[in-house]
């Protein structure tokens, strides 16, 4: 594979801005699935920099979100003066998700997705965008096929734009979600086929609020019953234990009784089994 440096990396992604240009000119209206990542962010921005208010941010509220997700979503919106809507979604009510098999993320989209399908529906809004790129064609990621048989759109995924584009296009237009880490769903943190609780949920989403809070952005709490494993990346697991006292105090409180730090460090999508059983890279 060719490596791309300096001008002609600037150019490729000029290349695919262009692309991405040109998708969202092609809608009428659009209502964009807005999580407050950079992804769905710099898609938000673009698509309102190219339909003003003929763009629309819809973000899902549900348990398996973390809780400054739905924050950071709605200071962006704000922000940059973007219509927003905040559609409340109990996952709960879904055995498929609660139960957590290996496509659980195949039944959670189904549900935001047909909630937010059904909130432009209601606004005449005749398209729904979404923010998957390029390099999630890749992951393991069974919530792709429900996008698929919805006909919800993923224009940065057809524009070609990977995740380091992204990033790289979000901070040469100062948006502030650039540098933002990665922040999937709570369930992700739990191993598949046990089910998921609220309580369960909100002991990760409190304690990596926590961790969070002391400086290390990038953090998962996996949930194995009562013992809490932290993957933090590699460079910060010295500074981590400088701190072991009291984050074994704290997640205790949450309801742990075991507190380990993972010696591997963070691994993207370290819960992920595919339906047979393997490993498989993915969110998370």
């Amino acid at each position: 594979m060719a490596v791309i440096f300096g001008a002609d990396m600037e150019n490729l992604i000029q290349s695919k801005l262009l692309k991405l240009d040109e998708i969202l000119a092609s809608f009428e209206r659009v209502a964009v699935a807005f999580s407050g990542g950079v992804d769905s962010a710099f898609l938000l921005h673009c698509a309102h920099e190219r339909l003003g208010d003929r763009a629309v941010a819809a973000t899902a509220e549900t348990p398996l979100v973390p809780s400054d997700e739905i924050e950071a979503a709605s200071s962006f919106a704000t922000e940059k003066n973007i219509e927003h809507v905040i559609i409340p979604i109990d996952l709960f009510q879904n055995s498929a998700v609660v139960s957590n098999p290996s496509d659980r993320c195949y039944h959670c989209k189904l549900d935001i997705f047909r909630a937010i399908l059904d909130f432009a529906a209601s606004r005449g809004i005749p398209h729904v965008i979404e923010g998957s790129n390029s390099d999630d064609r890749n992951d393991y990621r069974p919530g792709m096929r429900a996008l698929a048989e919805l006909g919800v759109r993923s224009p940065l995924m057809e524009a070609g734009l990977t995740k380091d584009e992204i990033r790289r296009a979000a901070r040469g237009r100062g948006l502030s979600a650039w540098s933002r880490p990665a922040g999937p769903c709570l369930a992700t943190r739990v191993p598949h086929g046990v089910a998921i609780t609220r309580k369960m949920l909100d002991a990760i989403d409190r304690a990596e609020r926590y961790l969070r809070g002391l400086g290390f952005s990038e953090v998962r709490v996996r949930h194995h019953g009562d013992l809490a494993r932290i993957e933090v990346p590699r460079q910060d697991r010295a500074r981590l234990c400088d701190h072991f006292a009291e984050i074994a105090a704290r997640l205790k409180s949450h309801g742990f009784r075991y507190i380990t730090l993972d010696i591997e460090g963070y691994r993207r999508g370290s819960m992920n089994r595919t339906p047979d059983g393997e490993e498989a890279d993915g969110q998370g």
